[in-house]
Formats: C-alpha cells, structure tokens, sequence
C-alpha cells in the first residue's frame, strides 16, 4: 500500500496547523513502553493545503502490527468499508506506538508495520485516525472524509532515509481492481527528509 496520491486538491481551507500535524495532547508515551523503533524526520508541506511550512517530527514505534491485526484491517475494509474500517482502526488496543511534533504530546499510531526489502533496506508503514478539528467536525466540512494518517518510509541500513506522510486520507477498496485505493487531501502528501534512527 502506498500513500502517494497526486490527485488534484479538493480543497484549501485545511490550516497549516492540521497540515504539518500540531497534534492533539491525547498521545503521551506509556511509561512502559519500551520502543522498538524512534525515527525523527523533517517534514516539508508539499500539499497546497494552507501555507508552505516546515518542522520536526519524532516518530516512536513501541510494537509492530501482528499479521492477524493486518488481515483483520483489510478485511473489514473490503466487506464493510471505510466507516467501519475507522472503528476498527481506534479500537486497537494496544497502540503501535506515537508520533509528535517537538511542542506537541503527539497522537496515537494504531498500526505499524515493517518489511525487509533488497540491501538490508526496510519499508516501514503506519497508519492512524487523524487529528479532526472541531470546526471539522461541527460543519461536517469536505475534509472531514478525509479519516486517516498514513505514513511510508523507506530507511536504509545506514539508518537513514525518507518518507511520505498523508496527514488527511480517505481509503477505500475497488472491488473491480481488488485494490486499496488511497486519496490524499491535498496536491501530494508531506514529504519526510532527513528521516534518521534514533539510538
């Protein structure tokens, strides 16, 4: 599954703040938790949504998604769709782990998954429900179909790399293609620089 998705922009009016993940205070680290990944990235607004902008992210994986937790996802997006996708997606307990701006407590990643691919190189994959602001939500505006973050890194062995991140997407199946299609709110997703594994 990929999150990169040029389709044209279906709106303007989703503010940087959303855009460059100014996220909620609902997602502070467990004191338990133990993670088996932190990545910190640099984030650049590519999506002509709001003003161009820049800042830090730290991202933090504290288990990776089990293949019955995958299995469960997909099938509840074929047979019932993406509403019932997005309730399947906030009950999984216990969180894949968090992700947070450097003046933010972050937001909770509810999946996460790794796969080894040529060159000792790794693709890593989450996804999320997104942060919905209030006026969102009151006014049912168009973005508020847009449900879902979702993340692709890919990090070499040296431990860096690069990342696209679609702070606002809708995923849906097409069962004419049987395939998971992803459409990003704004013109591309937020590109992830300088992407680097913490020790």
């Amino acid at each position: 599954m990929s999150v990169i998705d040029r389709r044209p922009s279906v709106s303007r009016g989703l503010p940087l703040a959303l855009a460059l993940l100014a996220l909620l205070p609902s997602g502070a680290p467990a004191k338990d938790a133990k993670p088996v990944l932190r990545l910190t990235a640099f984030a650049v607004n590519m999506t002509g949504v709001g003003r161009g902008g820049a800042g830090t992210l730290q991202i933090v994986i504290e288990r990776w998604s089990t293949e019955a937790e995958r299995t469960a996802l997909i099938n509840t997006l074929v047979e019932s769709g993406s509403d019932k996708l997005l309730d399947a997606v906030q009950k999984i307990k216990p969180r894949a782990g968090f992700i947070r701006t450097n003046t933010s407590l972050g937001w909770d990643i509810q999946y996460a998954r790794m796969t080894e691919i040529e060159g000792g190189s790794k693709r890593i994959v989450f996804a999320t429900d997104r942060p919905m602001s209030f006026y969102e939500a009151r006014n049912d505006t168009r973005s508020s179909d847009y449900e879902f973050m979702l993340c692709e890194m890919r990090i070499g062995a040296e431990g860096k790399g690069e990342g696209k991140l679609a702070v606002s997407a809708k995923i849906s199946y097409d069962k004419d293609k049987k395939s998971v299609e992803i459409e990003n709110y704004g013109q591309e997703p937020v590109r992830l620089t300088q992407v680097t594994v913490d020790k």
